[in-house]
């Protein structure tokens, strides 16, 4: 068709317009986060909507720096098929940046494989599996708040010394479980005590913990280490009261466990039970400052993972920040290195913390003693310091490392 003169003006017209608008979106880069964790089942406390509050919170301090964030969420259901699907689906076609929180570690290993495969990012926050850092490692992952090397050394080393030296574990039968059980198991050994024995049952379908409650009371073991996390360990507790394992003189340990799960439990169940995070609301003055700006927004009062949420996401904007949204979106693996160059610095985790080669976030892990109903001042007051294994000292020494990333 030939065009005449006002063809060609009416066109230009059009051009001129729509150009102004695209040079506006471009000057405003926007960085995509997906969180991704169990919104509706086991998991939902630990992570779920609080973990999500916390994100924003980090996204509503940062402010204007020149880029735009927008946050996803997408409930996995702890199911690593669905996981896989949803994270593949975000990087190739929702253009998420970054996957932040994982849950179940069946999840997370299959989400940091396909951030590499994609070089993407991923901030693991609430998986607790070390093969993160150990034979799972990649240069596109940072493993933020707790692990199971740092939670058994924590809890089951300082319990084997003060006497509990026979151990009976009742596991998760998957990657997480198994994980925790082997690392409780080297610090129980190599402080003198035994296992005993262990039951693995089925997860998640296991609601009912009777006969794995009536084989621990069996194997006469001083203490029942819950090799689990979640809905599994406040049923675990709740039921061992019911069998009377802790009046019959056995000591229940929590090996991984938040405050989220002794606020569940309740303090008159729960008191005197020992548990390890990395992070409590009522740690210190910026802990209690982050706690006061963000308790409007939530209904359960964060623990560390959801904590770690918080932080991770600031670390990762300050590392944008540095580098540029357009590289850092082009390079998930650029922006971790850049991300381990920082320190880090936050209300949650406090300052001078790093990231080691490996990925591994490290920051001091504290040993928290269930409180006692009457030394309680209101309902979040639920644990009380007794011991802090300092940063250096609280995970894996790279000496130790299995990390392929690390090898000569």
């Amino acid at each position: 068709m030939k065009l005449n003169r006002r063809h060609l003006l009416a066109s230009a017209a059009a051009t001129a317009a729509i150009t102004p608008i695209r040079r506006a979106r471009a000057q405003r880069p926007v960085v995509r986060i997906g969180i991704m964790n169990d919104q509706s089942g086991p998991y939902r406390d630990l992570t779920g909507p609080t973990s999500v509050a916390c994100t924003r919170q980090a996204v509503q301090e940062w402010g204007d720096h020149g880029f735009d964030i927008e946050v996803t969420v997408a409930d996995h259901q702890n199911k690593p098929d669905l996981a896989a699907s949803i994270a593949r689906k975000w990087y190739d076609q929702d253009g998420i940046d970054v996957i932040q929180d994982g849950g179940a570690s069946s999840c997370a290993l299959v989400i940091t494989s396909i951030a590499r495969e994609k070089n993407k990012i991923y901030l693991s926050t609430s998986t607790a599996t070390s093969d993160l850092t150990g034979k799972a490692c990649t240069p596109n992952m940072i493993h933020w708040v707790t692990d199971t090397y740092m939670a058994s050394k924590s809890t089951s080393a300082a319990l084997t010394k003060t006497g509990g030296d026979s151990w009976f574990f009742i596991t998760a039968n998957y990657a997480f479980g198994q994980a925790l059980q082997r690392d409780a198991t080297k610090f129980v050994t190599d402080a003198g005590g035994k296992v005993l024995g262990a039951n693995v049952y089925p997860f998640p379908e296991t609601t009912d913990f009777s006969a794995a409650l009536v084989q621990a009371q069996a194997s006469g073991a001083k203490v029942v280490g819950l090799a689990n996390s979640g809905l599994d360990t406040v049923n675990c507790i709740k039921q061992a009261s019911e069998f009377g394992l802790v009046k019959g003189g056995q000591k229940l340990a929590g090996l991984i466990m938040y405050s989220t799960d002794v606020h569940s439990v309740g303090l008159e169940t729960a008191q005197g039970l020992l548990l390890s995070e990395t992070y409590y609301w009522d740690l210190n003055d910026r802990t209690r400052a982050f706690m006061n700006r963000i308790k409007p927004k939530v209904t359960l009062w964060p623990n560390s993972i959801q904590a770690g949420q918080y932080s991770s996401a600031l670390h990762y904007f300050k590392a944008v920040a540095e580098m540029g949204p357009a590289a850092s979106k082009a390079d998930g693996a650029a922006t971790i290195a850049r991300m381990k160059a920082m320190p880090t610095d936050d209300d949650c985790f406090g300052a001078g913390g790093k990231i080691r080669e490996d990925g591994r976030k490290i920051h001091p892990c504290y040993l928290f003693e269930v409180k006692k109903p009457a030394e309680s001042a209101q309902e979040w007051d639920l644990m009380k310091s007794v011991a802090v294994t300092p940063a250096e000292e609280a995970f894996r020494p790279l000496s130790d490392h299995a990390c392929p990333m690390l090898k000569a």
